[in-house]
């Protein structure tokens, strides 16, 4: 399982990065010419949310690098070793591989919708439909349980905190987003807040 992870979680960095970001970013500003990534770099309330979550996905970085390119300085971060068992370590590899689907799905289906931050320039649609039928937000839901997934596949100080900050960091987001998206499209967002669940 080592080995296994040593590559495995590298690959799913790459890919979570070039699949949830990079390239539905480019799709987003191609169909519709709007960069989606609308976080900003103020002093303010919400800016410094994006600088919170920005910083739980370094440590995630720095985590990745120190395990598979240098473990001789992974014992730094103290590995949580009673729970390094293969069938805690494959739950977490079946999370984040599978969360990776489940976020990708669901921003193919808000398409130019898609956003990285509240966009309070550019009108948005309400999207009701596929996984939104079961969740106001699946994508961040998707995103907690990577999250949570990472940590089981590699435990240690780091990835708990990092677990934390960006779990603590989505639930503010999320709220702050629902407030926007109520007062953006009305009586229709809280009609679909009274049929649908935040999470699942």
């Amino acid at each position: 399982m080592d080995q296994v992870l040593r590559i495995g979680l590298p690959v799913y960095f790459a890919a979570f990065f070039g699949v949830a970001f990079f390239w539905r970013s480019y799709v987003v500003w191609k169909e519709t010419g709007v960069n989606p990534y609308v976080l900003g770099k103020s002093d303010s309330a919400y800016d410094f949310l994006g600088f919170a979550y920005r910083l739980s996905l370094a440590m995630n970085f720095a985590v990745i690098i120190l395990y598979s390119f240098v473990p001789q300085f992974y014992e730094y971060i103290a590995p949580v070793r009673w729970l390094e068992i293969f069938p805690v370590q494959l739950i977490g590899l079946v999370l984040i591989f599978g969360t990776l689907v489940w976020i990708a799905i669901a921003q193919h289906q808000m398409g130019g919708s898609w956003r990285v931050g509240i966009d309070k320039e550019n009108d948005t649609a309400l999207v009701k439909k596929g996984l939104f039928t079961v969740s106001r937000n699946p994508i961040f839901f998707g995103m907690r349980i990577a999250v949570f997934g990472f940590f089981l596949a590699i435990p240690n100080a780091l990835t708990f905190c990092s677990m934390v900050l960006s779990d603590t960091v989505m639930q503010i987001q999320v709220r702050l987003e629902e407030e926007h998206l109520e007062k953006l499209h009305g009586e229709k967002y809280l009609e679909y807040k009274r049929e649908v669940r935040r999470w699942i």
